[in-house]
């Protein structure tokens, strides 16, 4: 008997082979919510066995009162097929955000048996947040603009004015005229900045080695804000090159380093920031005005093991002004975000205690295609020779 299970479980039948091959995850619940059934990707999404399901109750793997529960009572008494959207089945043990789209629907050969599929919103969600990230980011550009004409001007004259009475002032007046500088000087700073967001001259892209960014930026790290964190790196030898800037990608990753790094200041020898590479075929971005999907096959990601990023930040944490540091002026990940989008790429945050990551999807170089964009565009610079590649 043993060796006939066995075998059973060695050669899986075909409607078993097609459940599995499914790249949703599919459960079968019984009329008294045990769990008879499910497929591989139920086992990823739940971090538990299908041999360990099959003893769970649904009820012990989804949040207290889940609409999913009353969706089935639903589908029960009903006998059709239901729907749901953007629902939230995260916990503690697989992770707190995991959106996904409910379908319920009876198994009629099974009478009292509900079929439950799950489709994460993960990828769906991070493009429309990226599309916002960069709706966000344009309107700062015109903000930049006004700032910079409408308070530059002014602040130069109020800081000349606060050093002539510096001259006459007493020595407890100076400390005033002082800080009337020292605070215009930091309104400068800050305007200086936020004109970067202005400036759409075209730049120059090609192909671009993204292992020799990151280790670029991490001898930058190691040698200055990272010297007492230990790096792991994960990367995918066999890469093709990434259609971009150099400097403006090394200005991107160090900027996501240098964060991941205050992220973990306070562990110690713990402390660590670990760069991954990936190719991740089937991410396609739908960009208005254009008729066909961007592929971004091109997963770059930064990750640390600190605290986390509140919960209530993470869908806005890429608009401008947006920060978790008391002395930050939340502008950082706003270039951030505008920089990987104009280069036709998307970044996405995932943040829970002792795990976040900071996942960059950017589109390959093609020297095809890029060549007839080049020609087509007339931007001079766009297709830079090889040799100027991974300097």
């Amino acid at each position: 008997m043993s060796s006939v299970a066995e075998h059973r479980r060695a050669v899986p039948t075909d409607s078993e082979a097609i459940l599995n091959a499914l790249p949703n995850p599919v459960l079968l619940v019984a009329p008294d919510g045990r769990i008879v059934d499910a497929n591989i990707a139920a086992e990823s999404f739940f971090e538990i066995s299908t041999q360990f399901l099959r003893r769970q109750s649904l009820k012990e793997l989804v949040p207290f009162g889940s609409p999913l529960l009353a969706l089935i009572d639903q589908v029960r008494s009903s006998g059709s097929p239901v729907n749901e959207y953007k629902v939230d089945l995260g916990t503690p043990r697989i992770g707190g955000d995991r959106q996904v789209d409910l379908h319920v629907a009876p198994l009629t050969e099974r009478p009292g048996h509900i079929v439950v599929m799950l489709q994460e919103r993960t990828i769906a969600d991070k493009m429309d947040r990226q599309l916002t990230h960069r709706s966000a980011a344009r309107s700062v550009i015109a903000l930049a603009a006004m700032l910079a004409h409408e308070i530059k001007n002014p602040l130069s004259g109020i800081r000349g004015a606060a050093q002539l009475l510096e001259q006459a002032a007493s020595s407890e007046d100076r400390m005033l005229t002082r800080l009337i500088c020292d605070e215009a000087d930091r309104i400068v700073t800050l305007v200086d900045r936020m004109e970067v967001f202005g400036d759409d001259r075209p730049v120059a892209r090609g192909p671009v080695n993204i292992h020799s960014v990151l280790d670029h930026v991490k001898r930058l790290a190691q040698s200055g804000f990272a010297r007492n964190i230990r790096f792991i790196e994960d990367y995918d030898p066999s890469l093709p090159p990434v259609l971009a800037n150099q400097d403006q990608l090394i200005q991107v990753f160090l900027n996501l380093v240098k964060n991941a790094a205050e992220a973990v200041a306070d562990l110690g020898s713990d402390a660590e920031i670990q760069l991954t590479t990936a190719f991740r075929p089937g991410v396609r971005l739908s960009v208005p005005g254009k008729k066909s999907r961007v592929s971004l096959p091109l997963e770059f990601c930064v990750k640390d093991n600190g605290s986390g990023v509140p919960e209530d930040l993470l869908p806005n944490l890429f608009d401008p002004f947006v920060t978790t540091k008391q002395t930050g002026s939340g502008l950082g990940l706003a270039l951030v975000a505008k920089i990987v989008g104009d280069h036709g790429g998307i970044i996405e945050c995932e943040s829970q205690p002792r795990k976040t990551t900071f996942r960059v999807l950017m589109p390959m170089f093609n020297p095809t295609k890029q060549f007839d964009q080049s020609n087509r565009d007339g931007v001079p610079g766009t297709l830079p020779p090889a040799s100027q590649d991974a300097r």
